[in-house]
């Protein structure tokens, strides 16, 4: 039942023919059995048909419009022997959810252009309405929390703010924070001291800072401690001012490191905290600073909170389903030891 308030969305056709004809490209576009069509018409909930070259379109027009123009982009990819995947697509849908999202709240936020950050090596646009939206957010409040599964660019998007902030001169350093706690693994047993220890579970932030600076830029940064790598342990008793601060992996701090974190913020500093609540590896009983920071700071002006989901998650869409896997394996368990919490207390036994 449609109520008198509700929107009234604009369907369209679009009919098109992909040139020059050339069947090779065809079917690297169209996927085994038409999958990446199906994928295509799947995400924006519309009708496509095809024979051969000729394409026909139908569907709301908005969505229509954004299939047409993937669809004519990818068939340029192929001039260029570009092997069309799922992946590539995935990502390229994402991307035109940013445009689709900020139309729809266009008339609640204004008219925003999409945020592109640029670093020596890379410019990179944000995908996704929740990643524009984290990046806004960084560059309006001087502490966020960017919150949510693996593969949704947070550490990402957080490391080129950072190296863009740097090359404007708004700040004189960077500083990658991590807690020493490792999924399994004992950092005792391995060489060197606890910088040495905890150097290459940073690597997802090397990775990038060699992708945006390049490998002798940021070893030159290093030595002249204008990138500073700071294990957790080591932040008590510092005031960070003039700096870009990434605590990352902060679902494994204590809720007295949280606290001591973020009270080393100076003047001039912007400090990211990056983490996901669902992978905390602190000891059994220990609760998480960040679970618990999520509480205590939600209210307080100044603050800024992203929270992505699944569906923002970008790497490989198997990320995305995986993450969805997990969600509703661990739903059923929690049910599940609830039944059996409560059959206990009544001193039901289960038939």
């Amino acid at each position: 039942m449609t109520t008198a308030n509700a929107p009234r969305q604009r369907t369209a056709q679009s009919e098109f023919c992909l040139a020059p004809e050339d069947t090779r490209r065809l079917a690297n576009l169209s996927g085994h059995l038409d999958s990446h069509i199906k994928q295509i018409g799947q995400h924006f909930q519309i009708k496509i048909f095809n024979r051969g070259h000729h394409f026909k379109l139908a569907g709301e027009a908005r969505s229509v419009d954004h299939a047409t123009h993937i669809i004519q982009r990818l068939y340029r990819e192929t001039h260029n022997g570009t092997d069309i995947s799922s992946e590539l697509i995935h990502l390229l849908l994402q991307e035109a959810d940013i445009d689709i999202a900020y139309n729809q709240q266009h008339s609640q936020e204004g008219q925003h252009k999409p945020v592109v950050l640029r670093t020596p090596k890379l410019i990179i646009k944000p995908r996704g309405p929740n990643q524009q939206s984290y990046v806004r957010s960084i560059i309006k409040h001087d502490i966020n929390f960017g919150i949510g599964p693996a593969g949704t660019g947070k550490t990402y998007l957080a490391v080129a703010c950072a190296v863009e902030a740097l090359l404007r001169d708004d700040v004189q350093k960077v500083i990658l924070v991590r807690p020493a706690v490792e999924a399994g693994e004992k950092l005792g047993f391995l060489p060197g001291d606890l910088a040495q220890k905890i150097d290459p579970y940073l690597r997802p932030l090397y990775d990038a800072l060699h992708e945006m600076l390049g490998y002798d830029k940021v070893s030159k940064l290093q030595e002249q401690n204008i990138i500073e790598i700071a294990p957790l342990a080591y932040m008590r008793g510092r005031t960070l001012s003039n700096a870009y601060v990434i605590l990352d992996e902060s679902q494994n701090t204590t809720k007295e490191q949280m606290k001591m974190f973020l009270t080393r913020i100076g003047f001039g500093t912007k400090a990211v905290i990056t983490g996901d609540i669902t992978q905390i590896d602190l000891p059994r009983g220990t609760r998480s600073g960040l679970a618990h920071i999520m509480h205590v700071l939600k209210d307080v002006e100044g603050i800024g909170f992203t929270q992505f989901a699944n569906k923002d998650v970008v790497r490989h869409p198997l990320v995305q389903r995986i993450v969805d896997a997990y969600d509703v394996h661990e739903a059923q368990v929690a049910a599940q030891n609830l039944k059996q919490e409560t059959t206990h207390k009544t001193g039901d036994s289960p038939s």
